[in-house]
């Protein structure tokens, strides 16, 4: 059948690597660049499309390169700027994408820009940051709180004002209503695409502007917020720290940016839970390619929560635009840990990589890599460390890859102490183990990813669900010309019958289960306790 011509980044996968904990090569016990670059055969192996990279950039690491202290360098700990032209070059022969973190927000409190801006108040850089007086009681300038805990303001005793925070205080937020601000970062953006970076991921990019007139946030009545719990944060709606309109000409102009260099994307991390807000994103075409969706992570492990979610996602998208799916990241729980076990990582995994839009797969989701438990003295997040109580600490979904059973999982040299203590599975989950066990999660992603790559109603075709099955189960159709895909996915612990007579029957291409199914009679499609099936329909069925 004729394919539509598509951009990769809509037929493709994106895999996240977070460099600390990825591949360490030199032996200090953290992930590096020339650890990625030996570990790219696999990735392609694996049937990625693109890596996406987290921050690799000079930083005091008090958020693990979150705070940028030179946003065109590299990190001495990662390795040199050859050592990422290597990487991308290698990346290029395998017919693998780069795409990049770049964190606009706010810059480490180190960086020279911060430093010059704090010097004085009439530095020329004073402006580059949000600075402003005390109350006339000599308090912070408003109510508005830090992501990270407590106020979003930090006094500065040298110049008597106060400077704004969203995260820690040694993440000073910059001021985009500053032109040179803006000019400086579509800078920096234009050197990274000079190197060939195939994309970007913009950091909590619907917080780079805020209120013109710093008007307090209102108290939060709904008891809801970010979708995970972040404790005294979600006690205020953030409609005046965050989503103003001016975030989007800013986005335009970046869009116009990346158009001039061809096929390039522009991703976001849009972590918001109110559709029109996250769609706003898309612009009028002219903005982020591909705006975040983390909706389907906050989710209990329920067939109709999951069903409405994707549904209503399907009903707002703009016309023309993408879908896309987030599953997994470095800031929230493993997807094993999330729903409940291995069972259910497996019919995510499926429902992950057959919904229509692109899907972004977290590394070692593929291998079934579950939290692990760190101890209170091995903790290292800052968020774990200064937001006390609340358990959001991000160290359990962020230990090394598990490539072998060796000491230290083939990560790190035997002898070395890894960043993060390691999962105490990973003599059994890991790349070497699963590589040939036709029953692994590993073997599941792969034939998945292939299934998606190999039919056009995978990754380009339409989205219809299936009413009339049962309530703990999520049926839908996928359907590109003559080729019909039906997913069937069963969230409970019980085995399920479906009555699908109407759709005729089919082969099972895939399921959750190891064992090959074959064909199927529609009319009493049964599913296994937590069991998904990717089933071709007979044709006129």
């Amino acid at each position: 059948m004729a394919e539509r011509k598509i951009p990769w980044w809509q037929k493709g996968i994106i895999y996240q690597i977070y460099p600390r904990s990825f591949k360490d090569s030199n032996g200090d016990g953290i992930g590096d660049l020339h650890g990625i670059i030996e570990k790219l055969e696999y990735v392609k192996w694996l049937g990625m499309d693109a890596i996406w990279i987290s921050p690799i950039y000079p930083s005091p690491m008090a958020d693990f390169g979150y705070d940028v202290s030179d946003y065109v360098g590299i990190h001495p700990m990662f390795g040199t700027m050859e050592d990422f032209e290597r990487l991308l070059g290698t990346a290029h022969s395998l017919d693998l994408k780069v795409i990049l973190d770049f964190v606009p927000n706010h810059s480490s409190d180190q960086h020279p820009w911060f430093q010059e801006s704090k010097s004085s108040r009439d530095n020329p850089k004073r402006d580059w940051y949000v600075w402003r007086d005390p109350k006339p009681d000599g308090g912070p300038p408003n109510n508005w709180l830090s992501v990270f805990g407590g106020i979003a303001w930090e006094w500065d005793g040298t110049t008597e004002q106060y400077y704004l925070h969203s995260f820690l205080k040694e993440q000073p937020d910059l001021n985009w209503r500053n032109p040179e601000v803006q000019q400086a970062m579509l800078d920096v953006l234009r050197f990274w695409l000079d190197k060939g970076v195939d994309g970007v991921r913009i950091d909590v990019i619907f917080k780079i502007f805020k209120d013109l007139q710093l008007r307090d946030n209102p108290p939060r009545t709904d008891g809801h917020g970010h979708g995970k719990n972040l404790g005294e944060y979600d006690s205020q709606y953030h409609i005046y720290d965050q989503l103003q309109p001016e975030a989007h000409e800013v986005l335009r102009a970046f869009r116009r940016l990346f158009d001039s260099y061809g096929d390039r994307v522009l991703i976001g991390e849009t972590h918001l839970f109110n559709w029109a807000d996250l769609v706003a994103f898309y612009g009028d075409r002219d903005e982020l390619h591909v705006p975040f969706n983390f909706a389907l992570i906050y989710l209990d492990w329920d067939a109709a929560s999951f069903r409405r979610v994707v549904d209503e996602y399907e009903a707002v998208l703009p016309l023309g635009a993408w879908p896309n799916y987030v599953l997994g990241c470095h800031d929230d729980h493993r997807i094993a840990t999330r729903y409940g076990g291995m069972a259910q990582a497996r019919t995510a995994a499926m429902l992950l990589l057959t919904l229509r839009g692109t899907p972004t797969v977290y590394y070692g989701e593929e291998i079934g890599m579950a939290d692990v438990a760190i101890p209170p003295e091995q903790v290292q997040d800052p968020w774990g460390l200064q937001v006390k109580g609340i358990g959001a600490g991000r160290d359990p979904e962020r230990t090394p890859m598990q490539w072998d059973g060796s000491p230290n999982a083939g990560f790190t040299a035997e002898g070395v102490v890894p960043w993060l203590p390691l999962a105490p599975d990973f003599a059994t989950v890991n790349v070497a183990a699963e590589k040939d066990d036709v029953s692994s999660m590993l073997t599941l992603y792969r034939r998945l990813i292939q299934l998606r790559r190999d039919m056009p109603a995978l990754h380009v075709g339409q989205y219809r669900p299936v009413d009339g099955v049962p309530a703990d189960c999520f049926v839908y159709l996928r359907q590109e010309g003559d080729q019909r895909l039906l997913v069937a996915l069963n969230f409970c612990a019980d085995e399920r019958e479906l009555t699908l007579s109407y759709l005729g029957d089919g082969t099972v291409m895939l399921s959750t289960y190891p064992d090959e199914r074959g064909h199927v009679d529609l009319s009493a499609l049964v599913l296994r306790p937590h069991e998904g099936v990717l089933i071709e329909l007979t044709a006129g069925g």
